[in-house]
């Protein structure tokens, strides 16, 4: 019933949110800060309590409530490694969202507080679902209020933004619900079981040519989450427009509810058609990496910069689960957790600039770090992380990607490898258009406040622990990551096995009748002639 809860707690207190806002507009913000302030002390609770769970590779905690019997659909909550550090992801970056917004949204308080804990509890649903229709259900509930943080709290061209986002957004999906009610037929023909229950169709057997068809469904929808080039459009306008909370949001979970479909379903449910598709998938990580960074070098606006830098990084979580070994899947993992971190702290950066100054442009900034030397120092840390410094979260995971794609495909990791070097313009041209260079304008500016220092250090701290300490992050998802790569090559090497053995059957079934194999022809002259 915990798991449940936490989702009940944050539509809960959205609802409350939304009430109290009627009155005044300090009471929202009280109530969302401490709906996921429990959250995130639940999940610690969890962290810290059910080590074992997370060690062996079990389900730490499961809840199973019967929803819609008669079409095998039920409320099935899980919860293990990998879908432990998202929770964590989702309660850190959701607490700061709110502290964030804290000046900056000033108009209808209470709706917009509604929205911003409606999306988190649709991200957690994500998550924790093992089941496949409330993973959809999950998948829809996170987008409709993000549409509404963009298109009512957004910039000048929100609206715009904001219909490309849900079009995007939503049209993959619907190609994601399709292949799961086609996984949830082929099932129930095969065994008289109609369900949606994830661990039940694992292991589902099909044609090879079926499997596919399905899991293109699931990918085009995970892929376009991710912002993987040439379906990554969406974003910089998402991003550009939306407030800051919104883009924190987008970048540090949005994005990851990507990568956690294709490891949690796409990989464990179709493992034959995943290894068809990985050359194609880690052609497209890289494509994303350096087609994305030379966008972002071209940006002039800070927002759209850093939305580019987005899809460069996701190209390396996109190479890496394609290599299909524990080293790059564990850097995925951390990629996926530093990435949340650090970018999300650009675009707080990105957001507070814009609310004092007005304006994302780069040609109107420069010289900047006398005036707010705080966050010219903390901008600085962060766009180190962007470009993989030691020491820094992002290292570590691009360190593993790229050491664990080189094993699967070197040629493609060679290439990729240019990235980091992109990385290295793209993130100092930030710091020599904003904080370095000539000042272009004179602004009046104000540095970072109380409130605002205490996110950013809170940023810095959670960014430099896990490149001095990865293993903290390391130790909880491997058993997650082992699961996930020895479901795989088992379920590849049974369906092999299936297909070898049908086609036995087939052929002694042919030599028994004297029926001819598809594209066999018999020497019928010959047999006359004896």
């Amino acid at each position: 019933m915990i798991l449940a809860g936490l989702i009940i707690l944050l539509m809960g207190c959205g609802v409350l949110a939304w009430l109290a806002g009627r009155w005044n507009n300090t009471l929202p913000r009280i109530i969302s800060l401490f709906g996921i302030s429990i959250q995130l002390l639940v999940v610690v609770w969890i962290w810290l309590t059910h080590q074992q769970g997370s060690v062996t590779g079990q389900w730490i905690m499961t809840y199973t409530h019967s929803w819609i019997p008669a079409f095998g659909i039920q409320i099935k909550f899980g919860i293990d490694g990998l879908s432990l550090l998202m929770i964590a992801l989702t309660a850190f970056l959701g607490l700061l969202s709110v502290l964030t917004s804290w000046k900056e949204i000033n108009n209808r308080v209470g709706f917009f507080h509604f929205n911003l804990l409606f999306v988190l509890a649709g991200i957690t649903g994500v998550f924790l679902s093992l089941d496949l229709f409330l993973f959809y259900f999950s998948w829809e509930v996170m987008l409709i209020p993000m549409y509404f943080l963009i298109s009512i709290w957004g910039n000048e061209n929100r609206t715009y933004a904001s219909y490309k986002f849900f079009l995007f957004t939503q049209g993959s999906g619907l190609l994601m619900f399709l292949s799961i009610l086609g996984l949830y037929l082929i099932h129930g023909h095969n065994t008289g079981i109609f369900t949606f229950d994830y661990e039940q169709l694992l292991g589902t057997v099909m044609q090879p040519q079926t499997a596919f068809l399905l899991m293109l469904g699931f990918v085009l929808a995970f892929i376009v989450k991710l912002s993987t080039v040439p379906f990554h459009s969406w974003l910089p306008d998402a991003h550009t427009q939306a407030p800051t909370a919104g883009s924190v949001i987008l970048a540090g979970l949005l994005l990851k509810t990507g990568v956690y479909g294709l490891i949690r379903f796409v990989l464990p449910l179709f493992p034959q058609a995943s290894h068809q598709f990985a050359p194609v998938a880690m052609v497209l990580g890289v494509v994303s990496i350096l087609y994305g960074a030379k966008l972002a070098f071209a940006q002039t606006d800070l927002k759209r910069l850093i939305a580019y830098i987005s899809v460069s990084h996701m190209g390396f979580i996109l190479l890496g689960i394609y290599a299909f070994n524990e080293m790059a899947m564990q850097g995925v993992v951390m990629q996926m957790v530093a990435h949340g971190i650090s970018t999300g702290a650009l675009f707080i950066i990105a957001g507070t600039l814009h609310e004092r100054i007005q304006t994302r442009d780069l040609g109107q900034m420069g010289g900047l770090w006398a005036k707010i030397p705080k966050m010219g120092a903390l901008g600085l840390v962060f766009v180190m992380a962007s470009l993989g410094f030691p020491g820094l979260g992002n290292f570590v995971a691009e360190f593993l990607i790229l050491n664990g794609s080189f094993m699967a495909n070197q040629k493609l990791t060679i290439i990729a490898t240019l990235g980091l070097v992109a990385a290295t313009i793209y993130a100092l041209r930030i710091m020599q258009k904003v904080f370095y260079g000539k000042e272009q304008k004179t602004w009046v500016i104000a540095d970072f406040s109380i409130r605002e220092m205490g996110i950013m250090i809170t940023l810095v701290i959670a960014v430099v622990w896990m490149g001095l300490f990865p293993s903290a992050v390391l130790t909880v998802s491997r058993p997650s990551v082992l699961k996930v790569i020895e479901s795989v090559a088992d379920r590849k090497a049974q369906t092999r096995e299936a297909q070898l053995h049908r086609q036995t059957t087939l052929e002694q079934n042919i030599t028994m009748t004297g029926a001819s194999l598809p594209g066999h022809h018999w020497n019928t002259n010959s047999k006359k002639a004896n």
